[in-house]
């Protein structure tokens, strides 16, 4: 009776993980695509901003995907993928952290003497 309620958790578990992984993987694309978009047409007009804009929707779209990998470490079973998930989640919190930079850089005044 005990294995059968923890088997059916596991798969509860595994199948609200799963649901939960491409729910964030596509909120984060759509946000990467919707950025670019804006962004392109901010740099059309000439807008200063479209930097800033472009890289923060990027951060917020990584941010997501990021999310949805360390879903992904709830349902791995062998170390081969915890590897390559551990991997990702390294690369994109790089990626996350040189955008952060670089909104920080843009959104410094310029001091110009």
């Amino acid at each position: 009776m005990l294995i059968q309620l923890e088997e059916t958790l596991e798969w509860l578990l595994e199948n609200i993980a799963s649901i939960a992984i491409v729910l964030f993987e596509f909120i984060g694309v759509s946000i990467i695509i919707w950025s670019g978009i804006t962004a392109f047409v901010k740099w059309l007009r000439h807008a200063k901003d479209t930097g800033v804009y472009l890289a923060r929707g990027l951060a917020m779209g990584l941010e997501f995907k990021m999310g949805s990998e360390i879903l992904r470490t709830v349902i791995v079973r062998d170390w081969s993928e915890i590897k390559i998930v551990a991997g990702i989640i390294a690369l994109r919190a790089a990626l996350t952290f040189l955008l952060h930079w670089e909104i920080k850089e843009e959104e410094k005044p310029n001091v110009q003497e």
